[in-house]
């Protein structure tokens, strides 16, 4: 890969697939990485340097900040852990019965989220002596989870979306089947709450909106995308992965064909479209 200024490859990478790559909530200088390795590790992204590095005694399945200096994780060891970046001390908030899925920060609420293939959704608090605050019934295995405020939106398997306010979890506040035919893979809320962006193993993305009334409803679309025509066959491609601009409200999404899109939502078109990559997009 050519190495350009918009673009380089950071040294000392993870050993085994990388589950998530999010960056700090303050600055785009630190970049928090999950892996198969059972590694999490955070990246100087101006100096291209590893800061530092800690592991689970199983593979890491996702990894998020709850501000500058805390970082959350969980996977496959089913437990999760609270890392100080300053002074390099780990924590074992709790656990799940299964590997943890998902793992978001509420700010705005103060409290932690988990999502677990055990069926449930987990809130922590690690302020208070018994951290788990509740454990919501998802029905099913999570696969994605997106949190913006009090928003909590679930993919569970066999393509039911549930919505949640993490401030009244007494039931959720929709069910919802995907309007997509096929296996959920990720779903990211809008930065404004009004709805979210969810996609499936085949090559599709559904633009949904979070207001019942028909006239809101009306605006939802779904596209195909992750497609690739080689020697006259359509390979169709899973999107693994849904990220949003804060401030423009624009996305992006990586597939399995290697490529990466950014779409404006709004407007219903594609912005524009990085180079191949040479293996899947995580």
């Amino acid at each position: 890969m050519a190495e350009s200024r918009t673009e380089f490859k950071l040294k000392t990478p993870p050993d085994d697939g990388i589950t998530n790559v999010t960056f700090s909530p303050d600055s785009s200088q630190f970049l928090l990485v999950s892996s198969w390795d059972k590694t999490v590790r955070l990246y100087d992204i101006s100096s291209n340097t590893q800061r530092l590095s800690y592991t689970h005694a199983m593979p890491v399945l996702d990894c998020a900040y709850k501000d500058y200096i805390h970082v959350l994780s969980g996977g496959l060891d089913n437990t999760l852990k609270s890392y100080d970046v300053n002074s390099r001390q780990e924590r074992v908030v709790g656990c799940h019965e299964n590997p943890i899925k998902c793992v978001e920060y509420s700010g705005s609420n103060n409290v932690i989220v988990t999502g677990s293939w055990d069926g449930t959704v987990k809130v922590w608090d690690e302020r208070a002596q018994a951290p788990c605050t509740g454990t919501y019934n998802q029905g099913d295995k999570v696969y994605s989870m997106s949190v913006v405020g009090e928003v909590l939106v679930v993919g569970t398997a066999g393509r039911k979306v549930l919505v949640w306010d993490l401030r009244n979890m007494s039931c959720p506040q929709q069910k919802r089947e995907s309007s997509l035919k096929y296996q959920t893979r990720c779903i990211s809320c809008f930065p404004n709450k009004s709805g979210y962006v969810l996609s499936s193993i085949e090559g599709r993305v559904a633009v949904e909106y979070l207001d019942p009334a028909a006239e809101a409803q009306k605006r939802k679309y779904a596209f195909k995308c992750h497609r690739v025509k080689e020697n006259g066959i359509e390979n169709i491609y899973p999107v693994n992965a849904i990220s949003f601009n804060k401030e423009h409200n624009t996305f992006a999404t990586g597939g399995s064909d290697g490529f990466v899109n950014i779409w404006d939502g709004a407007n219903k078109k594609r912005l524009c479209q990085f180079h191949r990559y040479p293996t899947s997009i995580a």
